[in-house]
């Protein structure tokens, strides 16, 4: 059976001012997505969701064959991201007149992903017992051990209640959610559309490769790590 991958990018951004159109070391940050996803090898189809014209034709131009032109009302700061994914997906099986078994979606702001990522996220949800998998990489903080939040009173406390670990080290393991690779089966997508379900499986990545560019601050570390490794 054919397979799909879908890469979202609308034309606004308030963090970083046309950030998918942006230039990292010589082309524009959709671009990596895309080449990334044709270079793992795994997908028939790569798909690009946008509001913008212009984001479009580029996407055209790095080997995306799959244009979907997304309504006003998904390209709000609002719209909610699982929306999206769910529109660019049916929107692709009803121009291309044919079902794909997966949904799997990566996000453009995460440019330092590799396409043996995309490959391993692959391998997880095509076995029998998972749902979806998520990617994440490990946690600087923990929430039972140094990461505390505000009462209704502006007191502070731990986030996860009263300290019952006293070493770092002793705390359960955690993980930072890292908006890079996103898969479901297709069925459990659109019958649950979550998250964290059941069968949820994690991937673990390495920081290096999972900053998620939202501030200009993050491009500037993302155009460094690129520079030192020659990307």
């Amino acid at each position: 059976m054919k397979k799909i991958i879908s890469i979202c990018a609308r034309k606004g951004s308030k963090g970083v001012i046309n950030k998918n159109l942006r230039e990292l070391l010589g082309k524009p940050l959709l671009a990596y997505s895309i080449e990334q996803a044709l270079a793992s090898g795994r997908f028939d189809y790569v798909a690009v969701s946008s509001d913008s014209e212009e984001i479009l034709e580029l996407s055209k131009k790095y080997g995306a064959n799959v244009l979907i032109r997304r309504p006003d009302s998904l390209a709000q700061d609002t719209s909610p991201k699982l929306e999206v994914i769910k529109h660019c997906f049916l929107e692709s099986e009803r121009l291309l007149d044919q079902k794909f078994e997966y949904v799997v979606d990566l996000d453009a702001t995460s440019p330092l992903r590799s396409p043996e990522d995309i490959i391993a996220v692959m391998n997880l949800i095509e076995k029998k017992d998972v749902d979806n998998v998520i990617t994440a990489m490990p946690a600087r903080r923990s929430p039972y051990f140094n990461m505390v939040e505000l009462d209704m009173n502006g007191s502070a406390r731990l986030s996860k209640g009263e300290a019952k670990y006293y070493r770092r080290q002793d705390c359960p393991r955690c993980y930072d959610m890292n908006a890079s690779i996103y898969a479901w089966k297709r069925d459990t997508f659109l019958d649950k559309m979550a998250l964290f379900l059941p069968n949820t499986k994690l991937y673990v990545m390495p920081e290096e490769r999972s900053i998620d560019i939202d501030t200009p601050f993050d491009f500037k570390v993302v155009e460094f790590l690129m520079k030192e490794r020659n990307l």
